[in-house]
């Protein structure tokens, strides 16, 4: 025990749990599956142990034996094992625990006081930057942030994960999807042949959909974030840099509602249609939707809201209205290096809070009237080259008055033209420009 008079010099540690860790994996390898989830080599305070850990991962890389002999020698071929105290050290770590059976506990212990190690870092770090008067505030708070989240994300996943892990799981979740008939591993957006194509929008990937201006790129985000919330209970998050939340809402309200948008605008309503108003406005309140609509949102600021929305909701995807309207934090940047910052930011950001994070874009005037490509994205090098999935929305321009065209539904064109774990193609859904609302064609083609 540390006396306490030192407490506040010695980092917080514990030798006894990281011995009694050490010894359980030398009596019984299958201890390993279990301490892999929660300790990193780093983890162990003391120098020695550490390597004493790297070693037996070392081993069990290699698919040998973990034993007192096996590692011994492992370390002796390393020219280590006089520094980590020599062979009679190694053989008293397993005398210092009788039994395997609390290795969940004793790993448990060791990572407490590193995650406590490291609060105390972290929080050193924080005093010395703020005395910097240099630094921008929010880029300290945004390393913070970062560092403060990778701490407590670490409670709940493990950085090694071996093989026969991993495989158990995967079978399961394959028995899962064959009983229940289900095609999608990813959040489904509720357009069924997109969902067939993709699988669903899949965690840590970051998806672009891009499209002229008034072609449909909110309505078709908004949509997929009603679909995944509203009917799917997924816990969404949307930033809308745009339009406000109040507006964003009015447009969910009449698409759930089938209320004419321009009727739900003017306020020239019909009797019935306060029934089915009041109806979706139910449905709406208890959807796990958290909407920012902070207009020109600094990268810095849009991550942290995200971090905080994942952790105080837990959701599970996050749209952006829209790209190009975020600041950038360097805005002496030419205008393509910023973009080239955020966007690889936000596939950073897809990574580490392991959602899938789906980003509008315009795309170039030069498409007007054409099916656009991965080359027609704006200042489209960075976010072609950073993007898993890229979808468009192609719908040829409609002739007649503004009244006609709303009069019938569009069938516009969504073409998966990048997937980088899929195929592409392309694909089609019906527009209802009265709601502002795409749906399923009555008769679905194949994809193509």
């Amino acid at each position: 025990m540390v006396p306490a008079g030192l407490k506040d010099k010695v980092p917080p540690h514990n030798e006894e749990a990281e011995v009694a860790t050490l010894g359980a994996l030398l009596l019984d390898t299958e201890a390993l599956a279990v301490v892999i989830r929660y300790l990193r080599p780093e983890d162990f305070y003391k120098t020695s142990h550490q390597r004493i850990y790297q070693s037996i991962l070392a081993l069990f890389d290699r698919n040998e034996a973990i034993d007192l002999i096996t590692l011994t020698e492992a370390l002796r071929e390393a020219g280590l094992l006089e520094a980590c105290g020599g062979a009679a050290y190694i053989a008293r770590l397993t005398s210092a625990v009788p039994t395997s059976a609390n290795v969940r506990y004793y790993a448990q212990i060791v990572q407490e006081c590193s995650i406590r190690r490291n609060l105390a870092r972290i929080a050193s770090e924080i005093i010395a930057n703020s005395h910097k008067e240099g630094d921008d505030v929010r880029l300290i708070i945004e390393e913070a942030e970062r560092q403060i989240f990778e701490i407590t994300d670490r409670q709940h996943t493990g950085t090694f994960l071996a093989a026969r892990e991993i495989v158990p799981r995967t079978i399961e979740a394959i028995e899962k999807l064959y009983h229940t008939k289900e095609s999608f591993i990813g959040i489904p957006t509720g357009y069924t042949d997109l969902d067939l194509l993709t699988s669903g929008f899949q965690n840590s990937e970051f998806i672009v959909i891009g499209a002229r201006p008034s072609v449909g790129k909110t309505a078709l985000a908004l949509n997929m974030a009603a679909n995944m919330s509203i009917h799917g209970k997924v816990p969404v998050g949307f930033f809308t840099l745009e339009m406000s939340a109040m507006a964003l809402m009015q447009r969910l309200l009449a698409s759930e509602a089938r209320i004419k948008s321009n009727s739900l605008r003017s306020g020239f309503l019909k009797p019935s249609d306060f029934h089915k108003l009041t109806e979706a406005a139910s449905k709406i309140y208890e959807a796990p939707l958290y909407i920012e609509d902070s207009p020109s949102l600094r990268l810095l600021d849009l991550r942290a809201l995200a971090r905080r929305m994942k952790h105080q909701f837990n959701v599970a995807i996050i749209f952006i209205d829209y790209i190009t309207l975020i600041t950038a934090e360097n805005r002496d940047l030419a205008r393509h290096e910023q973009i080239a910052e955020i966007s690889r930011s936000l596939k950073a950001l897809a990574r580490e809070l392991d959602i899938p994070v789906v980003a509008l874009s315009q795309v170039r005037r030069e498409s007007e009237g054409k099916q656009p490509t991965l080359a027609d994205l704006r200042e489209s090098g960075s976010i072609e080259q950073d993007a898993d999935v890229v979808i468009f929305l192609h719908r040829e321009r409609q002739s007649g008055s503004p009244g006609e065209a709303e009069a019938r539904n569009l069938e516009t064109e969504l073409i998966v033209a990048k997937q980088r774990n899929g195929p592409v193609g392309a694909l089609k859904i019906a527009f209802i420009p009265d709601y502002t609302k795409f749906e399923n064609l009555a008769r679905t083609g194949e994809v193509s």
